[in-house]
């Protein structure tokens, strides 16, 4: 009795002071390191078009790949987590990251980019910060809100820095060697993980370590096999399989909400079109700017303002959108946020001067700045938070498909007319019409709802038809850990 409450005072000494703000200190860094990078590639657009004698299509499935794998990987994340622990997730997605880019620096074509900084950089990207986010939920219970809200400005920071960074390491050095220094760069989310050592849970045991449970089938057997009895037939043992396998597929891909969760399937539809869309400036400005006679400097530097604004705008918008007034209307917040993004494309049709992008970069902070806010917050809103986890598997491998094909196809379309003009015009296309769907389709489910209501007609099932504010009390430390939950970052 005395060891477990010792062990306990233990683990809660560790909980929200001390060493818990060094490892905030060092998912900030991660998400700098990790979300932001992909900002950067922009820069070298050009260079690699170039060097490789590629089309704007073909060169544009480097980036898409990177964070394809990168928004995506959180099932395969989740895994690795629950079998060998954040520290172990994070220290290994560094390596990937830093393997990846000193690879990329001795490609000899485009093809061999998108294996080495595409997918191997996007899927170690995907490990640390996925990892290094939901350690945060074991060191913070009473200030998670908060550690998470901080955590986030790495983001942010990353994306300033990053494009300016990556434009000086460009001009003096070439695109070869600046991809070896941040090979360097990367392996920095090493030294990240190595601050995220387990907390102890009240047995003792790492709360990061847990031991891989047997599957039953398993169990099963070898219960048999001791006691002298037969092994099971082979098509038992295939059926058994295929039911862990199913059990596997439900745990992480929750497609039994998407089919009866009305509200769900209308913000994961909603979302997964419009980042077919929302990518497309963030790979384009930079050549565009080029293009029509921006210093390569000054194109670069748009990017980083981007950045910079949402340091400020993000905690702001986070903050503004959990006040009670918009308790039940985040949706309504989330379509405007995305309906002023596509709006704001419309600026850089109508000119391509420096002052001109400035204003178009400063509007399309703001209005990201909202989406990256409230995209989560909403799914919380429309999900039970038992199942979130679930639920945000999906919606993170749905998304990434579109952010994936996004960019490609919109660089097909420029080949062909020789216009960049065409990004803007598509990009706007997708993310207004997933506005107006999104925003519509809630307030057509939700006047459906008072209907009913107002008729007394009893509902099956009510969260297929509405979306409840379901807040989430802080986890006690009796209880067990959370569940690795997938975040990404828009």
């Amino acid at each position: 009795m005395s060891q477990g409450g010792a062990a306990a005072r233990g683990a809660a000494k560790s909980q929200d002071k001390g060493w818990a703000w060094m490892v905030l200190l060092a998912a900030v860094l991660l998400q700098g390191l990790t979300l932001g990078f992909p900002s950067c590639i922009g820069v070298f657009f050009t260079d690699l078009q170039h060097e490789f004698q590629a089309s704007n299509s073909e060169t544009s499935w480097f980036p898409s790949i990177m964070v394809a794998v990168l928004h995506g990987g959180g099932p395969l994340c989740s895994v690795l987590v629950k079998r060998f622990g954040c520290r172990f997730a994070v220290m290994l997605g560094g390596l990937l990251s830093g393997v990846g880019m000193v690879s990329s620096s001795f490609c000899k074509s485009i093809s061999q980019l998108y294996l080495t900084a595409g997918l191997i950089t996007g899927l170690g990207s995907c490990f640390s910060f996925q990892a290094g986010v939901t350690v945060l939920g074991y060191y913070f219970v009473r200030w998670r809100t908060l550690a998470n809200a901080m955590a986030s400005t790495g983001v942010s920071l990353g994306f300033t820095l990053w494009p300016l960074l990556s434009q000086y390491l460009l001009d003096e050095m070439g695109w070869r060697n600046t991809f070896l220094i941040f090979g360097g760069i990367l392996l920095n989310c090493c030294v990240c993980g190595a601050i995220m050592r387990p907390v102890q849970l009240a047995s003792g045991s790492p709360l990061q370590s847990p031991k891989p449970a047997e599957e039953p089938g398993k169990r099963a057997e070898g219960a048999q096999l001791s006691n002298g009895a037969p092994s099971p037939h082979p098509e038992l043992q295939q059926q058994t399989r295929r039911t862990a396998c199913f059990q596997m597929l439900q745990k992480y891909l929750a497609f039994d909400i998407f089919c009866q969760n009305k509200g769900y399937q209308i913000h994961t539809i909603g979302v997964t079109w419009m980042m077919m869309g929302f990518a497309l400036p963030h790979v384009y400005l930079v050549p565009y700017a080029i293009q029509n006679g921006v210093e390569e400097r000054r194109a670069a530097l748009l990017i980083s303002i981007i950045g910079f604004i949402n340091i400020f705008i993000r905690p702001l918008t986070g903050l503004l959108s959990g006040h009670r007034v918009f308790t039940g209307r985040r949706i309504y917040l989330f379509s405007l946020a995305v309906l002023l993004c596509g709006l704001s494309n419309f600026i850089c049709v109508i000119s391509a001067e420096f002052s001109v992008l400035i204003i178009y970069c400063v509007i399309l902070s703001i209005a990201m700045s909202g989406i990256g806010a409230l995209t989560f917050q909403v799914l919380m809103d429309v999900v039970e938070m038992d199942r979130f986890s679930s639920a945000l598997g999906l919606f993170t491998i749905l998304e990434s498909i579109t952010l994936l094909i996004g960019p490609p196809l919109t660089g097909l379309l420029v080949d062909v007319t020789s216009d960049f003009h065409y990004v803007f015009y598509n990009s706007s296309f997708f993310l207004i019409s997933a506005a107006l769907f999104m925003g519509l389709s809630f307030f057509a489910l939700e006047k459906k709802t008072k209907l009913k209501e107002a008729s007394k007609v009893p509902l099956d099932n009510p969260s297929r038809y509405q979306y409840n504010e379901m807040p989430t009390e802080p986890q006690s430390e009796s209880q067990s850990p959370p569940a690795v939950v997938y975040i990404t970052s828009i």
